[in-house]
């Protein structure tokens, strides 16, 4: 890790008579421009779309006094000083392309939100990574909460932080989600502790290629104060902390599912243990929490759970919080959760396993296993996924557009596991994938719906799938 000095302050933004321009309407762009027009900056939204949701969100910013220019998401406006972009907006679009070229700066909401904090403002303890970035800032809110403190989880998670930072509440510290496409457009940002859970192949179609999205992973660990926070079994973690630039004394603390060794975290026998942030860590331990606290005790989920320890541990939350915390999280739905047991054999529902990586974790969780799997690859390949997952695979149900590329990478590397391939793709697809996987297990089997795709070729969202799925399994068993 780098050791100089990283500011972390700055003025306080004035955005009085400034030019911005608001880079798409939706969840984050309509709020940025309420609070940019509300703050006095003369404000212009550009949106590639002209239907007619967009016509009326438009209508709802007109009102207000704010310009809006729809079907025109090119064109840099006249006078531009800043552009506020959405995150789905890719960096090589002909607008930042254009701004780079005025040496216009581009900011996304979470960098606007960082800028806009107050003298006062709670710090961040900021989470990042493929997959279980929800579920492992979920838990860390848990904890601390068991420890006493005012907290939210907040960001990508589906809560704004513009409406939290600009909001009446006050907190002691935030736990704060972010994507990869949120990262790439906040330079400033610098988090108390950070970690990245997790590195694999995911949205290379907007960063371009595996290092830029690795790249942009990284930046939430620049300029952290106390601890910046890596997965011992990934390594290209481990090295996105040693490229950082932190704050001088800030630490590099692994978590692993294995005995921890000095600055770890880690598991031994059962028991969720901390050998960093306690006195002479060459030589002890504390006891944080069991395994069994730990719902679902998966190993990716213990391994969530261990980041979010390390990261209050890191605010400096005693070992019982972390305790008390993990007992009282639970879950959201479709994330490794237990529908039924049917005639011995356990349905589970991961519908939200929409990439390759988070459904090697959810098939690592089980054995043996009939795997339904199958949607929109996004541009994956699965012959490693089949390869390191064909032992524990006793078939393979295949529903969705692109599920001829999972059918082909069994056939490459688990020719022995039988594949029901379903042609059907309208909703009523799922009843006829339950239907065959229960035909196929046996007592003992695991059923999993782990897609290691997205959702939106059958359903409107991954959530849609699971109650599918869920739905189902309940039929069955009526």
């Amino acid at each position: 890790m780098g050791s100089g000095k990283v500011t972390t302050g700055s003025a306080p933004l004035d955005l009085r008579g400034k030019h911005v321009t608001v880079a798409g309407l939706g969840v984050s762009g309509i709020p940025a421009a309420k609070v940019l027009h509300a703050r006095g900056a003369r404000v212009t939204v550009v949106n590639d779309g002209d239907d007619a949701r967009a016509r009326a969100q438009a209508e709802e910013l007109r009102a207000l006094g704010v310009t809006v220019r729809l079907g025109d998401g090119a064109t840099l406006p006249e006078g531009t000083e800043l552009i506020v972009t959405t995150p789905g907006w890719k960096p090589d679009k002909p607008l930042f392309l254009a701004a780079a070229e005025a040496s216009v700066p581009v900011w996304g909401d979470v960098e606007l939100a960082w800028r806009l904090r107050g003298p006062d403002a709670a710090p961040w303890l900021a989470v990042t990574g493929t997959n279980g970035k929800t579920t492992t800032v979920q838990m860390l809110a848990s904890i601390l909460k068991a420890a006493g403190l005012r907290t939210a989880a907040v960001g990508n998670i589906g809560v704004s932080l513009l409406d939290v930072v600009l909001g009446e509440e006050t907190y002691d510290v935030l736990a704060v989600e972010l994507s990869s496409y949120q990262l790439h457009w906040a330079p400033s940002l610098r988090a108390h502790s950070a970690t990245v859970l997790n590195l694999a192949p995911d949205h290379l179609d907007w960063h371009g290629s595996m290092e830029a999205y690795a790249a942009d992973k990284g930046r939430i660990y620049e300029g952290n104060r106390v601890a910046c926070v890596y997965n011992v079994a990934d390594k290209r973690t481990e090295d996105l902390v040693r490229e950082a630039d932190v704050e001088e004394g800030c630490r590099a603390v692994g978590f692993t599912l294995g005995t921890p060794g000095p600055s770890q975290l880690g598991v031994v026998e059962g028991i969720l243990v901390d050998r960093a942030f306690v006195e002479n860590r060459h030589k002890n331990a504390q006891e944080l929490a069991e395994v069994a606290d730990v719902d679902p005790p998966a190993p990716h989920n213990i391994a969530n759970a261990l980041a979010a320890a390390a990261l209050a541990r890191a605010f400096g939350v005693p070992a019982a919080a972390v305790r008390d915390g993990l007992r009282a999280f639970r879950p959201d739905a479709h994330r490794i959760t237990h529908v039924a047991d049917l005639d011995g054999v356990s349905y589970i529902d991961d519908s939200k396993a929409t990439n390759t990586h988070a459904a090697e974790a959810s098939l690592a969780a089980y054995d043996p296993i009939v795997w339904i799997a199958g949607g929109l690859a996004k541009g994956a390949t699965f012959d490693e996924l089949v390869a390191r997952s064909a032992p524990r695979l006793r078939a393979a149900v295949l529903i969705g557009a692109d599920r001829a590329l999972i059918r082909d990478a069994l056939a490459r590397h688990a020719p022995e596991v039988p594949v029901v391939d379903l042609e059907q793709t309208d909703t009523g697809a799922m009843l006829r994938a339950v239907t065959e996987a229960r035909r196929l297990a046996r007592p003992g089997d695991t059923v999993l719906l782990a897609p290691a795709c997205a959702s939106m070729d059958m359903f409107t969202n991954y959530n849609q799938r699971g109650d599918a799925f869920a739905a189902a399994v309940r039929e069955l068993g009526a």
